[in-house]
């Protein structure tokens, strides 16, 4: 016999069956027919390998091979009739299984060893095996006995359980359909043949695919085997390709014998035409579509790869710049819809229109008690549906415009937290014709994943909102401060004048705090037209700017005194850090009687210059510092304070790359030290974030006193 053709046909074969059989042991699970299937799949190896391997020799084992090709069958029908049995429990074909057919297939068993035994001693040729009538009759037998087991199974099978069985069916029917017809051939010429025993190899190679389906069908006695979609698309294309190419080929080979001195141009122009034809059909978009979905019914438990789809869903809305028309765009990839219509929930409650994709809908379209229907039934609207069976959807009342709407098919809710965020619309596909439960699950999961992306985006607007009032109220409390501070001044000058109005040197000051409070008021002006702009730092004489500070006090008591060993050089707006100086002073003060005391000191290290000011007033709690002290709008003055001193304050001193600290004890005093780094240092600072804005807003002419 020819070795080389038979050698590869059932080398494939026993490659086929080793990587189905190492996918069960390595996917391994505790099934009622898993044992039996591997039990055959591995049976199947061993006769495929036998038999590539007898081709090699001039003699093949027959006697080998016969053992192994009896266990081959032995195994199929006793994982066939598993089958049976486990299928049609509790009906009276389970005691026909397990009683009669049990027994004759023993029978057969039985006889068929005896006859294997016999050419024990005498080496044979597949084309001179001298086979008798008997011994092909009980191969035919076991033949004959799979095809009953095959059809048994078919039939007993619900219309539900054939669409998991039908391919088994028709995988084993072809092996034994098969086995049947190679043995009757010999029966009938007294001899096998040996192409067709050599084709056997093929035949089994060619019915894996179908057993492969069926094992991922059914749970019960399937391994946990994942088959990609996308090869099994691309694999299917290509065999379809060659399948065309073939014929093509054949047609063209007779169009060349039949058309005379034609026959040559005739079949090149028709190739020609032929790969045109198929270049056309291969790079047609919707003749792939249209084959993935005929893919996805008749060879898969799911219409959907859900981990492909979901990568994609994911990833396509985190790459979207434009949030709602993206939405559409992406939920409309998995109905293939060529267009979709979106609306959302407005800040005042019904939902209106926010982005369409390619449809043609009235201005300003409303959706009446849709929103209210779908937000108590949480179902996907059908509108072919609707149209055929009304009742199906109860008291589903639509507008007339979306009622006589040519296009639209399907409205999806988009559920965030339990609440309709908003609804979207697909335009109807020439691919898809009915809506399943997986359409529908598949298209809410993806609108809950969409809501969720919408509701993000609303609560960022909001916040954003929500920043620029908050900046412009902090900045309108911060005017009100400077103001209240600039009040206090006059106040305080007006009650003093009735006392003090002949007193030159009142007089002196008076002009003069008039004259620094109009001042600050046209800083304040100046500032609010020119967008609150800081006014530019410069190197300021720290131990200078004290004293002025501790000056402009002196009215106030008690008195503070000023104690500088060090003029220190610091690198600061002179009015806004004047302020702050001047506040922790006032707040000093403010807390002591009149009989304490009021130090300001000044001590520099090697990089920074520290101010120190300290009182003997009625001092602040651990609580009070860490909680409130420097907490905006907090005040322990009532309704004469705002709240925002120390607050803006510490916050100028940060910009600056210092800081304040505070200790303190109630009853005894307290001690504010505000470190500042000095010129050289603080001019590294000011170069380092030049070009970065507060998170605050500017202030007006800083803190005001």
């Amino acid at each position: 016999m020819n070795g080389n053709i038979g050698l590869l046909t059932h080398s494939a074969a026993a490659l086929g069956y080793l990587l189905l059989s190492l996918l069960l042991i390595a996917q391994w699970r505790v099934r009622p027919l898993g044992p039996a299937l591997l039990a055959a799949t591995a049976a199947t190896v061993l006769w495929a390998a036998t038999v590539a391997i007898g081709t090699l020799y001039p003699y093949p084992p027959i006697t080998l091979i016969n053992f192994v090709e009896l266990a081959r069958d032995a195994a199929w029908l006793f994982f066939m009739l598993q089958l049976l049995g486990f299928q049609s429990s509790g009906n009276v074909f389970t005691w026909l299984g397990r009683r009669w057919l049990p027994t004759f297939l023993v029978a057969v068993i039985v006889a068929s060893l005896i006859l294997a035994l016999r050419p024990l001693a005498t080496p044979l040729s597949i084309s001179t095996i001298d086979a008798s009538d008997a011994a092909l009759m009980l191969w035919l037998s076991v033949a004959i006995v799979g095809l009953l087991l095959v059809e048994q199974i078919y039939r007993n099978a619900s219309s539900g359980e054939r669409w998991g069985v039908k391919f088994l069916c028709l995988s084993l029917g072809a092996l034994f359909a098969y086995d049947f017809f190679m043995y009757a051939e010999a029966l009938l010429f007294r001899q096998l043949d040996a192409q067709l025993w050599q084709a056997r190899g093929i035949v089994s190679t060619l019915s894996l695919p179908w057993l492969v389906i069926a094992i991922s069908r059914n749970s019960n006695w399937r391994m946990d085997v994942h088959v990609s979609r996308h090869v099994v698309f691309h694999t299917v294309t290509l065999m379809g390709a060659g399948l065309y190419l073939l014929c093509m080929a054949v047609i063209g080979y007779f169009i060349k014998y039949l058309g005379g001195n034609w026959g040559g141009v005739l079949q090149v122009s028709f190739l020609s035409g032929s790969a045109v034809l198929l270049v056309t059909l291969l790079f047609s978009g919707t003749l792939r579509a249209r084959l993935r979905v005929w893919l996805s019914k008749h060879f898969f438990s799911y219409r959907y790869d859900y981990r492909v789809e979901w990568l994609r869903f994911t990833e396509s809305l985190a790459a979207l710049e434009d949030v709602p028309a993206g939405i559409i765009q992406t939920t409309a990839t998995i109905t293939q819809s060529p267009g979709g219509l979106l609306f959302h929930r407005s800040s005042t409650g019904p939902l209106t229109e926010l982005a369409n994709w390619e449809l043609d809908i009235p201005d300003s379209p409303t959706l009446e008690a849709v929103p209210q229907w779908i937000a108590n039934s949480g179902w996907v609207i059908d509108l072919d549906e609707w149209r055929r069976s009304p009742g199906l959807y109860g008291e589903l009342e639509l507008p007339e415009w979306l009622k006589e709407h040519p296009h639209i098919w399907l409205v999806v809710p988009l559920f965030f937290q339990d609440e309709l965020e908003g609804l979207l619309m697909l335009a109807r596909t020439d691919l898809k014709t009915n809506v399943n439960w997986e359409d529908r699950d598949l298209l809410k999961t993806a609108g809950r994943q969409s809501a969720a992306l919408l509701a993000q985006q609303r609560a960022s607007l909001a916040v954003v909102e929500s920043r620029q009032f908050d900046a412009f109220n902090r900045l309108s409390a911060y005017v009100i401060h400077d103001l209240k501070n600039i009040l206090a001044q006059q106040s305080l000058m007006v009650s003093n004048a009735q006392k003090h109005r002949d007193n030159p040197a009142f007089v002196d000051d008076m002009i003069s705090t008039v004259e620094n409070s109009v001042n600050r008021m046209q800083r304040l002006m100046d500032q609010m037209r020119s967008g609150m702009r800081n006014a530019e730092p410069e190197v300021i004489s720290l131990t200078k700017l004290l004293e002025q500070v501790v000056g402009s006090r002196h009215a106030s008591t008690p008195q503070a005194t000023l104690e500088a060993t060090d003029n220190s050089d610091v690198f600061a707006d002179r009015e806004r850090l004047a302020t702050v100086f001047s506040h922790i002073i006032q707040n000093a003060q403010e807390a002591t009687p009149d009989n304490g005391t009021v130090d300001v000191k000044v001590s520099c290290s090697e990089t920074s210059a520290i101010v120190s000011v300290s009182d003997t007033g009625s001092g602040m709690s651990e609580a009070f510092i860490r909680n409130r002290l420097f907490k905006p709008f907090e005040s322990t003055k009532g309704l004469t304070g705002m709240g925002i001193g120390a607050f803006e304050s510490r916050e100028y001193i940060r910009q600056l790359g210092g800081d304040i600290t505070v200790s303190s004890q109630p009853g005894i005093g307290s001690c504010f030290s505000v470190m500042l780094p000095l010129a050289d240092e603080a001019q590294l600072v000011a170069d380092k974030s030049e070009s970065c804005e507060p998170d605050t807003p500017p202030t007006t002419s800083g803190v005001a006193h």
